[in-house]
């Protein structure tokens, strides 16, 4: 598993980072998304300036799609178009992939909101559909809800309110199999009140809108401006004006928060300038009128340019201002993409502007023009409701046989994993404690084992100790009394330093390196006596050696220095030399006590009993136990520059060593 990771990741690198910058831009867009909407600048400058950065040309692609949707939050239309001819030109030259599919979604689905805010509901229900194809192909599902609902909305100012519910319930079918939170409904719930306020069922309206406000505070600006329009719009075909100049004007109050929001802005003033006027409040109304006229004229939205030049028509009637009003009709025209009541509101006041010029005659046309239109949209409001009623029934029913085979299914599945689950259960009970009893036994064995160990090193340490303490002293005690005649104060000092010393690392399992050179300088200067001027000991540390920090096993050095002057040195006729070199070898201390006694011989009459060495070697072995990098020790016979053999005793201390038992 640990080599498939590692490939894995050998793998990722070796494709230039591309898996890697796709997955930051994921990350980037997850934690801003809202701030296209809130701050929508400040995005458009961070989705640059990554883009710049980014190798990967789908990924720069991606940055730029990003920065399309900020062109839309803040009205800015003519980049808006200019961005999805870039992103739609390189998306035709890249071969099919999944996340190229996601890329030419998030297109079209920005392309059908430019079609609808100018009034080009065809384009814009085209657009949609293609995004939710291509979004199907994708790897982001979670998106495709919001395609839904303006692909539904859509249908709905095209006249199609059973196809605009469809694809509302399709949406909240999605959102259900996806898992995904109640907050992210809302957007289908005021949706479908949009579609049931168009067909006058205010019931299923109002039972909708209720459920988009529970989330309100969760709303996205934008959100919140197409709940509180819809709000209004509802109340005003109730002929509730109150009501809905008060959901109006709490737009306006959200947009004046938001500078960016300016279609939703003007869209409240030309909502606000038709209530005035179903209100005879003819100033208020012509001043919203001026208000929204030129942002819609800026943007070319012809549906929103007609509904203007219809409240101007109705302003100048209640104005008794007729030539006004013949101007604005003649120079006014009906474009094919205008909602059926928008032209039914004009012939209404076309049919108003004749009875008070005296043409009966042409008032009465479009009189009989608007009660076909009546008619018409009553039969085409109960078609469409029946229709909705069609497709509510088909779905339901789908989803209920859906849900029977899905839990029947499930049914099978949970009390096969049941089954499966107790088996597993009993197993790994057993398996566990199986693994107790035998990590239980072997922690049990080797807590004994140690304590055992300790309890023999410790033992035998305690009992080489023992042997050598009086082995020395007496070594010495003897010596100084055959070779001195009288009493000295100085060297019975060295003495009592000597052996007070020597009964302290007795106790010892280690010490440092200035400690044992001490020890051994005092024992050097007490031998020097009876050696005489031909007794020469040499003691030289080098430079990177700290002896205050290093650490070794007491009478490491004093045990071959001893072994020297006494077996080797001592009745050598000429000069008698013994040197201890100290010095660094990589991550290791290297210690040498060399002397000129003639090298090491088992069957010399002097070689004594070897009880020193016996003792240094046991200690090191002990220590060594316990490390995984162990002291290294040597004796061999070396011949000196001058040609005399001696004896070398070689010692390696590893600089992270542990003497503790």
């Amino acid at each position: 598993m640990w080599v498939a990771v590692v490939l894995s990741g050998c793998i990722c690198k070796s494709n230039d980072g591309k898996t890697f910058e796709m997955q930051e831009f994921d990350s980037f867009f997850a934690a801003h998304v809202d701030s296209v909407a809130t701050a929508p600048r400040w995005m458009r400058t961070q989705s640059l300036q990554r883009m710049k950065k980014a190798k990967d040309s789908l990924v720069q692609y991606n940055y730029l799609s990003v920065v399309l949707k900020t062109c839309l939050a803040t009205s800015d239309i003519d980049s808006a178009q200019l961005l999805i001819r870039q992103i739609e030109n390189f998306a035709d030259r890249q071969p099919f992939s999944h996340r190229l599919a996601d890329l030419q979604s998030e297109c079209f689905n920005m392309k059908g909101n430019i079609y609808s805010r100018k009034g080009y509901i065809d384009s814009a229900a085209v657009c949609f559909r293609n995004a939710y194809e291509l979004r199907l192909q994708g790897t982001k599902l979670e998106a495709i809800p919001d395609i839904l609902i303006n692909l539904a909305d859509a249908n709905n100012h095209l006249g199609r309110l059973d196809m605009g519910a469809f694809w509302y319930r399709k949406a909240l079918l999605i959102c259900d199999s996806l898992n995904m939170p109640s907050d992210k409904k809302f957007p289908i719930y005021y949706g479908l009140a949009q579609g049931y306020m168009t067909l006058r069922d205010y019931e299923q309206c109002d039972y909708y809108s209720e459920l988009a406000a529970k989330n309100y505070d969760d709303m996205l600006p934008d959100e919140k401006h197409f709940y509180l329009n819809n709000r209004g719009n509802s109340y005003y075909y109730r002929s509730d004006y109150i009501t809905a100049i008060r959901y109006f004007r709490k737009v306006v109050d959200l947009a004046q928060d938001y500078p960016d929001m300016r279609w939703g802005l003007n869209l409240s003033y030309l909502n606000l300038s038709d209530c005035f006027l179903q209100r005879n409040e003819t100033d208020s109304a012509a001043k919203y009128l001026e208000l929204c006229q030129p942002f819609f004229q800026e943007i070319g939205s012809t549906t929103a340019l007609y509904y203007i030049d219809t409240q101007k028509i109705e302003l100048a009637l209640q104005r008794k201002d007729f030539a006004g009003a013949r101007q604005l009709l003649m120079r006014s025209k009906t474009s094919p993409e205008i909602d059926p009541d928008m032209i039914h509101i004009r012939n209404k006041y076309l049919q108003q502007f004749h009875e008070e010029t005296g043409n009966y005659k042409q008032a009465y046309n479009y009189l009989k023009e608007n009660n076909r239109l009546d008619d018409s949209i009553r039969n085409e409001r109960v078609r469409l409701r029946t229709a909705d009623l069609t497709l509510r029934y088909q779905q339901d029913s789908t989803l209920m046989a859906h849900k029977v085979l899905l839990q029947k299914q499930e049914n099978e599945v949970l009390v096969l994993r049941q089954t499966r689950l107790v088996t597993l259960a009993i197993a790994v009970v057993a398996f566990l404690i199986a693994v107790f009893l035998y990590f239980y036994n072997k922690k049990k064995h080797d807590l004994l084992l140690a304590k055992n160990r300790r309890t023999v090193s410790t033992l035998r340490l305690e009992n080489i100790r023992n042997r050598l303490s009086p082995h020395f002293i007496f070594n010495v005690l003897n010596q100084e009394v055959v070779s001195r005649k009288e009493e000295e104060k100085q060297e019975l000092t060295s003495l009592v330093k000597l052996m007070r010393r020597n009964l302290e690392l007795a106790e010892q399992l280690c010490v440092t390196l200035d400690e044992e050179l001490d020890f051994v300088q005092t024992y050097l200067n007490l031998e020097c006596r009876s050696l005489g001027p031909d007794f020469h000991p040499n003691i030289s540390i080098g430079e990177d050696v700290h002896p205050g920090q290093v650490r070794l096993p007491s009478m490491m050095i004093q045990i071959p220095v001893e072994n020297s002057v006494k077996h080797a040195l001592r009745g050598k006729g000429g000069e008698c030399n013994l040197w201890i070199a100290v010095n660094r070898q990589k991550s290791a201390i290297c210690i040498k006590i060399t002397d000129n006694g003639g090298g090491y011989r088992p069957d010399s009459r002097h070689r004594g009993t070897g009880t020193g060495m016996k003792v240094v070697m046991q200690t090191i072995q002990i220590l060594n136990m316990k490390n995984k990098e162990a002291i290294d020790a040597t004796v061999h016979n070396v011949t000196l520059p001058n040609g005399e053999m001696g004896c070398e005793v070689t010692f390696l201390l590893p600089d992270k060593y542990d003497y503790s038992i």
